[in-house]
Parts: structure tokens; C-alpha cells; sequence
């Protein structure tokens, strides 16, 4: 029997696993798996923030210790790349938002690569979420700034006459509520498509080495060989893939700074 017989429909029960199933409770009124590891991340993400915390205070001005070192590379890149280099001298009270969000997703992507677990961030809800908090946060900023009434006159471009001015306005409104949809979507459809590609890979490797646990044979045999290149591939994508969870928390939490920055630029 072809073993690729098989894979349409563990394809089928791989993408219903991603679905929002309660561990406790129902949809209603319960917690579902997303949740769950979405609560597994923060309580990671507080001891890591916490023991950072106490082993900085405990080695003095000089940070030893991989631990120490790593996570300081990544606060002081966030800081500089994400902050001053996009906010300029307001970056110190965009800083916590800032580094909260790119934290967070991080922390649950990472988590969400480790087999058997699932991303915090890997459901439509939770991408919703995330994205709708940085569009109140840049819109919030921008009113902060300008005002409310400034804030909507600095939609439409200065030096544009009537009535292309409010055609233009009225593009950059639909615009920026746009940046709500494309937040959440662009994130969900990265790590949904890379668990999917894996979890499919994993399949192949499994089903092509099956044969051969059920009896010898030279097409067992084969087929087991088959496998051993799915698994090859399978880590070079497990790989990529913690490239892609690091990218999309950059991703999501650069375009989160640009729309402050916009937000309370003059121009």
C-alpha cells in the first residue's frame, strides 16, 4: 500500500487539531488550548523576567553569565532598534508597550514550536487581540499628541485643496483601520501555515516508516530509507521555523512602533 494513500486524511485530522479544543470546560465557558499555552507563556515570560531581575541585581553593573548576557542583548536590541531608532526622543514612554508586545509574542511562539504544544499567539482570537490593543495604543498616542480634532485633520495631507484632500482623508481612515486587520492576519496565516508545513512533514515521515514496523520487506525497507530524507527536511524546517517566530514578533512589533511614530509625527 502506498503510504501516500494515507495523507490526505491525516492531513485533514492534523488541521482539525488546530482547532480552538477545550482542555477544560467548553468554548463557552472553559479554557482552550490556545489559552492554556497562551498562560504557560506569561508564566514563563514572568520567571524569565523575574530571575533576570534578581541576577542583574545580584552581579552589579556588569552582567556575567550566558543567561544574564542573552536576555540583555535582546531588551538593549528591542530598546535600540524598535524604540530609539523608530521614536526618537519619546521612545522611553513607548518602551514598555513596546517591549511588552514583542516579549509576549515571542514567548509564545517559541513555545508553540515545541512539539505537543501550541502557540499562544497561533489563534485568530488571540492575533485579533494583540493587534486591536496596539491600534487603540497608536491611536490614543496620536490624540495624546495632536489631539482628537488634530489627530483627524493629520489623516488628510497638508497643501492638498478640496475635494481631494477628503478623498484622501477618507483613504486614510479606511487605511488605518486596515492596520487591524493586516496586524492579526499576517501573523495568524505565519504561524498557522508553518505548523501545518511541519506537522505535514512529520506525517510523511511517519507514514513512510510504518510499513516496516509491521513487517520486513525490501519496499519496507525503501520506504523507511524515504522517511529518514522527511525527517531531514522536517528539521530544516523546524529550523525556519524559529526564525519565522522570532521575524513575526519583530515584524508585528516594528509596524506597532511605525504606526506611533506616524501617529505623532507632525507631518
Amino acid at each position: 500500500m502506498n503510504p501516500l494513500d494515507k495523507l490526505g486524511e491525516e492531513i485533514d485530522e492534523l488541521v482539525s487539531s488546530f482547532d480552538s479544543t477545550p482542555v477544560f470546560g467548553d468554548l463557552t465557558v472553559g479554557l482552550t488550548q490556545y489559552t492554556f499555552w497562551m498562560l504557560v507563556a506569561i508564566l514563563v515570560l514572568l520567571i524569565v523576567v523575574f530571575t533576570f531581575k534578581k541576577k542583574q541585581a545580584a552581579s552589579g553593573l556588569v552582567p556575567k553569565g550566558r543567561f544574564l548576557n542573552g536576555v540583555e542583548f535582546v531588551v538593549e536590541y528591542c530598546r535600540d532598534d524598535l524604540c530609539k531608532g523608530l521614536l526618537g526622543d519619546s521612545w522611553r514612554k513607548h518602551f514598555p508597550f513596546i517591549a511588552s508586545v514583542f516579549f509576549f509574542i515571542l514567548v509564545n511562539n517559541i513555545i508553540g514550536i515545541i512539539p505537543g504544544c501550541k502557540p499562544g499567539t497561533g489563534c485568530i482570537g488571540t492575533a485579533g487581540a494583540l493587534a486591536l490593543v496596539s491600534f487603540i495604543y497608536f491611536i490614543v498616542m496620536g490624540v495624546r499628541a495632536k489631539g482628537p480634532i488634530g489627530y483627524l485633520k493629520s489623516l488628510a495631507p497638508a497643501g492638498v485643496g478640496f475635494p481631494m484632500n477628503a478623498l484622501v482623508w477618507l483613504i486614510e481612515v479606511f487605511s488605518t483601520f486596515l492596520r487591524l486587520i493586516t496586524l492579526a492576519v499576517r501573523m495568524f496565516c505565519n504561524l498557522f501555515a508553518g505548523h501545518v508545513v511541519m506537522g505535514a512533514f512529520a506525517l510523511l515521515a511517519s507514514l513512510f516508516f510504518e510499513p516496516i514496523l509491521q513487517g520486513f520487506s525490501m519496499q519496507a525497507l525503501g520506504n523507511a530509507g524515504v522517511s529518514v530524507f522527511w525527517v531531514a527536511v522536517l528539521l530544516i524546517i523546524y529550523m525556519v521555523e524559529i526564525l519565522v517566530a522570532a521575524i513575526q514578533a519583530y515584524v508585528f512589533t516594528l509596524l506597532s512602533a511605525v504606526y506611533v511614530q506616524i501617529a505623532e509625527g507632525e507631518e
